[in-house]
């Protein structure tokens, strides 16, 4: 008989990401890599949501169809995402970190490409202990530090 975690052997991590488009709406630049991430089976969308922050700093939820229709047709790719996993308190939550006027994407995806290692990784008793995302502004400043230092200085 198998355990309730057996059924999360093969899941990989699961991340999410906060897209402002500030006084904005998507252009869809970005959409075909998205796409090509999904195509590839690297990631796999869990809910995507789309926000909106009014200029009184009100925020609601857009439906995707609405967004499809009227803005980005392109995005009509993605018109089944909306899973209901993101809640209110997830859009409240956005609402903090994005701008009067401006919209958002809320994407939530399984990181599938590291499915594998993190089976492996379970069934030998690993367990994850931390998690963390640096940002890439801090790691080009720290090597330019290191450089500035000269060989063999620690920043």
């Amino acid at each position: 008989m198998s355990n309730e975690s057996d059924a999360f052997d093969d899941v990989g991590p699961i991340d999410y990401l906060v897209v402002e488009y500030p006084g904005s709406r998507p252009t869809g630049e970005a959409l075909p890599f998205l796409v090509d991430l999904v195509d590839r089976g690297l990631i796999r969308i869990l809910d995507l949501l789309f926000v909106r922050k009014n200029p009184d700093g009100s925020v609601a939820a857009v439906d995707l169809a609405n967004v499809v229709q009227d803005e980005n047709p392109d995005l009509a790719v993605f018109e089944g995402a909306p899973s209901g996993l993101f809640g209110q308190d997830d859009i409240e939550e956005a609402a903090t970190v994005i701008g009067p006027g401006s919209t958002a994407a809320l994407v939530m995806y399984e990181n599938r490409w590291a499915a594998p290692l993190s089976h492996a990784m379970r069934r030998s008793g690993a367990r994850l202990v931390a998690a963390g995302r640096i940002p890439v502004p801090d790691v080009i400043a720290a090597l330019d530090s290191i450089e500035a230092a000269g060989p063999g200085a620690r920043p």
